[in-house]
């Protein structure tokens, strides 16, 4: 059954060569999902020869693409991708792995951007140090998905499989190497601290030591958070910032509580990722509902206070606010 219209194999083609990195051929890459020739993969991409409906879901399969979008069906609907953590399906670690293989391909393409709205500490933030890793690794694996593994574990800031610091340390490279646009509010910093407040309580810490060192290790993330902002481009503890170039945009947002909404452009494709129960998110490519969303994010920034590089004294009381919070609970140790 051939697909409806030539427009419709048009359009698919034209956002399949939007999304490939630069350097890959459309046409290698069709043959190869399609398993034809390169010169039957020609006369597709060419529309000289109409695409099956079989051929056309295995492309928006590979691709993540919607059938739906692609066919015009439905013009009002948005359709999203969701990728849901199960601990019997979808394991942290392949979710990791997804992850720094995402960022990796977005690394890949000549011109790219991220937009990142959060109301929590960005995931990317969380891999700088081993004992937040190794916090953050428990708490999702014992709270977040319930693993069965970790019913009766206690924290322990030593027991981080290497796979995992390996793959968490590789994402936090990788990010460094994307311009980003960061929007925070003085929020963020409240739900890292009220999950190590609940692991205290609950008796998860085996001493009141390794609390001190997972708060330092938050303390530490957030300061060198601040020297990133302050050079305006992002780098990994203990990199010279002079040789960076990833420009880092931040802005401090006093006007909403906001979300966590990433708006990620690559070559001028954009993509919307949507963050909810923590680890999960949605994901489309909807043309207008990400221009949309780059509209929305565009007025917010226009509504709060760029302190990275300019605004010293924005950014110092921002993060005094932010450092403030964490000594406070130090202090109660």
């Amino acid at each position: 059954m051939p697909m409806p219209s030539n427009q419709a194999q048009e359009f698919l083609f034209q956002h399949i060569r939007e999304m490939l990195p630069p350097s890959a051929s459309l046409t290698d890459t069709v043959s190869e999902i399609l398993h034809v020739s390169n010169d039957s993969a020609y006369r597709r991409i060419r529309n000289e020869t109409p695409l099956v409906l079989e051929e056309a879901k295995e492309l928006c399969e590979h691709f993540h693409l919607s059938l739906d979008q692609v066919l015009n069906i439905k013009k009002n609907s948005i359709l999203f991708e969701n990728i849901r953590i199960n601990n019997q399906f979808y394991s942290y670690e392949e979710y990791l792995s997804d992850l720094m293989k995402l960022t990796q391909y977005v690394n890949s393409f000549n011109q790219k951007e991220i937009i990142y709205l959060t109301k929590d500490v960005p995931l990317f933030h969380n891999f700088y140090f081993k004992p937040l890793i190794a916090f953050r690794y428990f708490f999702w694996m014992k709270t977040i998905l319930q693993h069965p593994d970790f019913a009766t574990k206690s924290i322990d800031l030593n027991d981080v499989p290497p796979e995992i610091e390996t793959m968490s340390r590789e994402i936090a490279k990788t990010y460094q190497q994307i311009p980003s646009t960061e929007i925070w509010n003085t929020e963020c910093v409240n739900s890292l601290i009220s999950q190590v407040e609940f692991y205290k309580d609950s008796g998860l810490f085996s001493s009141a030591a390794d609390i001190k060192i997972v708060y330092q290790s938050v303390e530490e993330t957030i300061l060198h958070l601040k020297a990133q902002v302050e050079n305006g481009c992002k780098f990994l503890p203990g990199e010279n910032p002079q040789i960076k170039k990833s420009i880092f945009n931040f802005y401090y947002n006093r006007v909403i509580l906001g979300d966590n909404t990433i708006l990620v452009t690559t070559d001028n494709i954009k993509t919307a990722y949507l963050n909810y129960d923590v680890l999960n998110y949605m994901v489309t490519r909807d043309e207008n509902f990400c221009d949309q969303c780059r509209e929305d994010l565009n007025n917010l920034m226009r509504r709060a206070t760029v302190i990275s590089q300019t605004s010293e004294k924005q950014r110092n009381i921002f993060f005094g606010i932010l450092l403030a919070k964490i000594q406070d609970r130090q202090k109660n140790l």
